[in-house]
């Protein structure tokens, strides 16, 4: 009674009674409701703020762009694709494409974006705390590894510096938000592909620039120290390059290295070298370049190396040494054994069947096609897969027992699929072969990772099976997809899709999201995560396979998502590996974002296959070295599906 009696009293109660006249005055309301306010009960006051609080936070809330201006001005790096660099607010819109100069490559969406769209959403979810290297998916590492107060866009490695800006510019204005599937509507599909190609032209001119200044002439270059190396002494790079220039139409570059093998070029030197990496990179380049140009000037040079390579195969068995003196004219084994790999000579037939076609001399084909079929009747095999090494002396498989389709072996399936479409698929034992093959690596080497089931090829060796993958077996879903679309079983193609799935998550698992030299799947109930890496194993050298995956499954399928991948995977080579004075350098850890350790080397196949397939992989022009008419080396070199003679 007390406490009603007392609210009446307030209702009722007028400042300035005295005066006797109603005071409506802006001073006596304030001081009507302050008493109001203080007769209220502590509760009563505690519960009107907390309202009143709620519903201020629930504003700020609902309005985004204030919302994103607060986060702006904490200092908020939250999602480092859209935050990693701070400056004035600009609302989030989807940018049009740079109409002048290159595009710039936006960073990596963080992967908890990406989860919702592709590839098991545990793996990509997971988070890696940092320092922990055993663990799987980390989130933000473009976040972890920048430092305060560190220059922008640059990361620094005893002295090396490596020139993110590129990388990570178009973030700022949110430009990774156009790579979204989900987005595609908001931009024109021409319009993205032809900013993704140009960031492709753009990478190649950078890392031509680096070759260009510090190694041209020379096998390889060293971005970190501004040098070069020499492999064979023969302009590898230079000549590996030349088709990709031509495709992605940098003539400027194109005439820069014709004029030098015109003029500088020669393979009249006292110098070994290996047959199955000349064969693929300087015979191959030359003759996949006369084929695009019609320029006979390198129809010329591929008879000129064609020749000297091919004392490789005077041998007792007509298996090849693996390494020949193109000055003297006089091959050998390695040093240490008379063995050859599998891979290497029977992966070099494209090469001089086509050489034999274009010069109407039979000696080419007749020799590689000898070793085809010595190592098609050879005992050794299991379910059509083949050991590593063969033998030069008397034929025969060696060092039985061992089967993968990584290193040493990975080619020859390659090759047999290759040879059989590059002739009209009139070959039938090398069709047959490839089949039985696919059959042995489905029985013998395709497993289930845990807890999420990822397909991966492993390797068998004694009986023994190994969960261990090299990337190099990346290759497969391509070459799978590729058989598929030739008329082979539907379900190589369905296998080509679960093993690209693998291979995409070999790179986004990574810290760096680049992917290691080889990694080993957990099979075992109850893991925690699908993938390990030993220390060993964690370099990148900047290799194809999984982008000339990639490729063919987009080029076949026309589903987008790989050309997303593909582009998640570029900006991360911009991100880690490209060096600011010209170059891009393979890297020792890609576990550790902040110091990922190069190794001060650009690989060939750089230009040669990976941008190469890039660009390929982002055009949606099919007659862009059509499938139905090329087939490519295993160096990305395109050679023509021979004309029906029927």
């Amino acid at each position: 009674m007390h406490l009603s009696s007392r609210q009446d009293y307030v209702s009722i109660s007028f400042a300035g009674q005295g005066s006797g006249s109603y005071n409506n005055s802006k001073q006596w309301r304030r001081q009507s409701c302050w008493r109001k306010w203080k007769q209220l009960s502590r509760l009563q006051r505690s519960l009107i703020l907390f309202i009143l609080v709620l519903l201020f936070i629930c504003g700020i809330a609902s309005y985004p762009s204030v919302t994103e201006h607060l986060r702006g001005l904490t200092g908020g790096k939250q999602d480092t694709a859209s935050d990693s660099i701070l400056g004035p607010f600009v609302p989030f819109v989807l940018p049009e494409p740079a109409k002048q100069g290159p595009p710039p490559l936006p960073e990596l969406t963080s992967q908890r974006k990406l989860s919702n769209k592709r590839g098991p959403p545990v793996l990509q979810n997971r988070l890696q705390k940092k320092g922990n290297a055993s663990e799987t998916v980390v989130e933000d590492r473009a976040a972890d590894s920048k430092k305060e107060g560190e220059e922008k866009g640059v990361i620094s490695w005893r002295g090396a510096v490596i020139d993110t800006d590129e990388a990570t510019e178009g973030t700022k204005n949110g430009e990774n938000k156009e790579d979204a599937p989900a987005n595609r509507e908001v931009k024109t599909s021409k319009d993205l592909e032809s900013s993704w190609l140009e960031a492709v032209q753009e990478a190649f001119r950078h890392a031509w620039k680096g070759y260009k200044e510090f190694a041209w002439g020379h096998d390889e270059l060293r971005p970190i120290s501004k040098s070069y190396s020499e492999w064979f002494g023969l302009g590898l790079t230079l000549i590996d390059a030349l088709d990709t220039m031509w495709i992605l139409d940098l003539k400027e570059e194109f005439e820069e290295a014709k004029s030098w093998v015109a003029t500088e070029l020669t393979f009249n030197k006292n110098v070994d070298v290996n047959l199955f990496e000349s064969t693929i990179r300087i015979l191959g380049g030359l003759l996949s370049t006369y084929h695009l140009t019609g320029d006979t000037l390198f129809l010329d040079k591929a008879k000129d190396i064609g020749s000297r390579l091919m004392p490789a195969f005077n041998t007792p068995s007509k298996i090849p040494y693996s390494d020949v003196n193109i000055g003297k004219g006089i091959a050998h084994p390695p040093r240490w054994t008379s063995d050859s790999t599998v891979a290497e000579v029977t992966s070099i037939q494209l090469e001089f069947r086509e050489l034999s076609r274009l010069t109407q001399e039979p000696q080419y084909q007749a020799a590689v096609a000898e070793v085809m079929k010595q190592v098609h009747k050879l005992d050794g095999k299991l379910d059509g897969l083949v050991p590593m090494f063969i033998n030069t002396n008397n034929g025969q498989f060696t060092h039985q027992g061992i089967y993968t389709l990584g290193a040493r072996a990975d080619s020859y399936y390659e090759y047999l699929l290759k040879q059989w479409i590059q002739g009209g698929k009139k070959e039938n034992q090398l069709l047959e072969d490839y089949l039985q093959a696919i059959e042995g690596v489905k029985k013998n080497l395709l497993q289930k990772s845990s807890p999420n089931g990822l397909t991966f090829v492993g390797e068998l060796s004694h009986g023994q099976f190994s969960p261990k993958m090299d990337h190099l077996v990346c290759f497969l879903p391509g070459t799978l997809a590729l058989g598929a679309h030739n008329g082979l079983p539907a379900d190589h193609m369905d296998l080509a899709k679960e093993l690209m799935e693998t291979c995409y998550q070999m790179y986004i698992q990574m810290e760096t999201g680049l992917s290691p030299e080889i990694v080993h799947f957990n099979m075992h109930q109850g893991s925690t995560r699908d993938i390990d890496v030993k220390l060993a194993d964690r370099h990148n050298l900047l290799r194809p396979e999984t982008v000339e995956s990639l490729f063919y499954l987009h080029r076949l399928t026309k589903d987008h998502k790989y050309q997303d991948w593909g582009w998640e995977i570029l900006q991360n080579f911009e991100k880690y590996t490209k060096v600011s004075s010209g170059g891009y350098t393979s890297i020792n850890n890609v576990r550790d974002p902040e110091y990922p350790s190069p190794r001060d080397k650009m690989e060939s196949f750089f230009l040669g296959e990976t941008l190469k397939y890039f660009y390929l992989l982002f055009s949606n022009n099919t007659n862009l070295i059509s499938l139905d008419q090329y087939v490519f080396n295993t160096e990305a070199h395109p050679l023509p599906i021979w004309p029906s003679t029927a």
